[in-house]
C-alpha cells in the first residue's frame, strides 16, 4: 500500500468524524436558539457554498481535514441589537455547556450506532477462549536471569483464564484489556484459572518495579513481558503469501510452497520457521527446503532487515496460512437488535473509561508515552483497515470516534472540555472570567496540545524509521 492510499482513507476518516463532531455542536445550538453563522465541512476557500433560509451559510471547503461551526459571538465583532439574545455570550451558561458537550457526545453516539449496526448485522459475537499457550520460564536482564511474572505466579500451559480481579472474562479481548488495566494500575492482576484437570485456582501476576510496569504498557509488549501467550492452533509450515520483492520472492519461493526444513532444521509448524528467523541476523544466508507439488528443492535466502521494537531484526518475507480455530475453542454469543444495542453501549462505555484511566496513568508516569499516535500512524491504520475490508474500516472508525469524543472532553482550555470548565467557572462566579484569564488559559491549552502533538509525532517518526 502506498502513501496516497493511506492519505485517502485518513482524509475520509477525519472528514467524516470531524463533521459528525461539528454537527453535534450545530444541531444542539440550533435547538437551543443560538444563531449559527456558518457550518463548514473543511477549511479554507469554499468550493460549494449556499445560505439557508435560517441565515446559516453551509459550505464545503478546499481542505478536507476537519470542519467548524461558527456561532454569533459578541467577542468577535459587533452584533445587531435584534440578534443579541441569540449570541453565544448572552445564552445561559448551562445552554453553552450543552452546546460544547454536544460535539464529543455525537462522536460517542456515532461510535455506538456503528458498532450496533455491525453487531446486529453479524447477529453474534465471536472470540477465542483465553487458554494459556506457552509459558516462558525465565527472562534475561543484563547478565542476570529471573523468573517471568507468569512462571513466578504458577501459570501453566492449558490454563483457561476465567476472571481478572474478580471480573469475569468472556474471551481473549477481555483478558488483554483486563491485564493492561490491572498491571498499569498497581502492577498486579489476580487471575482465576481452570487447569487441564478442571481444578480452579487463583494466581497473581505481579510486576513490582515501576519502570518494568511502564515498559509492559508499550505497544505489543504486555504478553512478552508477562511471559506467556495464548494457545494457538497448529500452523502448517505453508507459505500463504510472498512479500513482493522480499527476500523469499527474490530466492524463488512461491505461495503454496511447504517448508520442510530451514537452517538445516526440520520444521512441522510455521512457528518453527519464525523461531529460526528470529535467531538469525539480517543479511544471513539461510537454506530453505520446500516441497512444491511432488518435488523438493532447496534454495538459499538472504534475509532482509526490518525494525521491530526499536531493533533491527531479520525477516524472510513470507506470510503464513491461517489455521481454523476448533469450534470447542470459540466463545459465541447470539444477538438480537436489543442485545446488540446494549452490548454496543457497554463496549463504548468500557473503552472510554479504560481510555480515561490509561490517559491519567500516562500523566502520572505509569503508562508509556509510546502509546500516543500521531497523524502518520493514524493514516497507516486507516489505510490498512480500509484494505482489509468494510468491517475492519468501520471498527477503526469506532475506535477513532470514541477517542475523538474522549479527548475533546479533557479539561484543556482550547478543547471543548476546557471551554466547559470556563463556562462552569462563570456560572459559579456569576460573571464572565476576565479576558486575561481566558487568554492565559488558551495559551496553556495550546502549549499542552503542541506538547502532546510533538510526542505523538516523535512516536510516528520512530515507528516509520524503526
Amino acid at each position: 500500500m502506498n502513501i496516497a492510499w493511506y492519505a485517502l482513507w485518513f482524509i475520509v476518516a477525519v472528514s467524516l468524524l470531524v463533521t459528525v463532531h461539528e454537527f453535534g455542536h450545530f444541531w444542539v445550538a440550533r435547538r437551543l436558539g443560538f444563531k449559527v453563522l456558518r457550518f463548514s465541512v473543511g477549511f479554507g476557500k469554499p468550493l460549494i457554498e449556499r445560505q439557508g433560509s435560517d441565515g446559516t451559510v453551509y459550505s464545503v471547503a478546499v481542505l478536507p481535514l476537519g470542519g467548524y461551526v461558527k456561532l454569533l459571538d459578541e467577542r468577535e465583532g459587533p452584533v445587531p441589537p435584534a440578534e443579541l439574545s441569540r449570541s453565544f455570550t448572552r445564552k445561559p451558561p448551562w445552554q453553552r455547556i450543552l452546546v460544547l458537550l454536544a460535539g464529543p457526545a455525537f462522536n460517542i453516539v456515532f461510535a455506538i450506532l456503528v458498532l450496533w449496526g455491525m453487531l446486529w448485522f453479524r447477529g453474534e459475537t465471536q472470540d477465542t477462549k483465553p487458554v494459556v499457550g506457552e509459558v516462558v520460564q525465565t527472562t534475561q536482564t543484563g547478565d542476570q536471569q529471573s523468573l517471568t511474572p507468569a512462571a513466578r505466579a504458577g501459570l501453566r500451559s492449558g490454563d483457561e483464564i476465567l476472571s481478572i480481579d474478580g471480573e469475569p472474562v468472556n474471551g481473549r479481548r477481555d483478558v488483554v484489556f483486563g491485564l493492561l488495566d490491572s498491571i498499569s494500575a498497581n502492577g498486579a492482576a489476580t487471575l482465576s484459572v481452570r487447569g487441564k484437570d478442571g481444578t480452579v485456582r487463583t494466581v497473581t501476576l505481579s510486576v513490582g518495579d515501576g519502570e518494568a510496569r511502564r515498559k509492559l504498557t508499550e505497544p505489543a509488549a504486555l504478553f512478552t513481558g508477562l511471559g506467556f501467550d495464548f494457545w494457538a492452533p497448529p500452523l502448517p509450515p505453508v507459505i500463504g503469501n510472498v512479500v513482493e520483492n522480499g527476500p523469499a520472492a527474490k530466492a524463488g519461493l512461491r505461495k503454496g510452497d511447504r517448508i520442510t526444513a530451514i537452517g538445516g532444521k526440520p520444521v512441522s509448524d510455521f512457528r518453527d520457521v519464525l523461531a529460526v528467523i528470529a535467531a538469525a541476523k539480517p543479511g544471513d544466508s539461510v537454506p530453505v527446503e520446500v516441497r512444491r507439488g511432488d518435488s523438493v528443492r532447496e534454495v538459499h535466502v538472504t534475509l532482509g532487515r526490518m525494525e521491530s521494537g526499536g531493533q533491527s531484526v531479520a525477516y524472510l518475507g513470507v506470510r503464513r496460512v491461517d489455521a481454523p480455530v476448533p469450534p470447542e475453542m470459540l466463545v459465541i454469543n447470539k444477538l438480537n437488535a436489543a442485545s446488540a444495542l446494549g452490548l454496543a453501549a457497554q463496549e463504548a462505555w468500557d473503552m472510554t473509561m479504560l481510555q480515561a484511566r490509561l490517559v491519567w496513568r500516562m500523566v502520572m508516569g505509569n503508562v508509556s508515552l509510546k502509546n500516543l499516535n500521531g497523524p502518520l500512524s493514524i493514516a497507516e491504520f486507516a489505510g490498512e483497515s480500509a484494505h482489509d475490508g468494510v468491517t475492519s474500516f468501520l471498527q477503526f472508525l469506532v475506535l477513532i470516534s470514541l477517542s475523538l469524543g474522549f479527548l475533546n472532553l479533557l479539561p484543556i482550555p482550547i478543547l471543548d472540555g476546557g471551554q466547559v470548565v470556563f463556562q462552569l467557572a462563570e456560572w459559579l462566579k456569576g460573571s464572565p472570567l476576565s479576558e486575561r484569564v481566558q487568554a492565559l488559559g488558551q495559551q496553556v491549552g495550546i502549549a499542552l496540545l503542541i506538547l502532546l502533538m510533538g510526542v505523538a509525532l516523535y512516536n510516528d517518526i520512530v515507528h516509520q524509521i524503526g
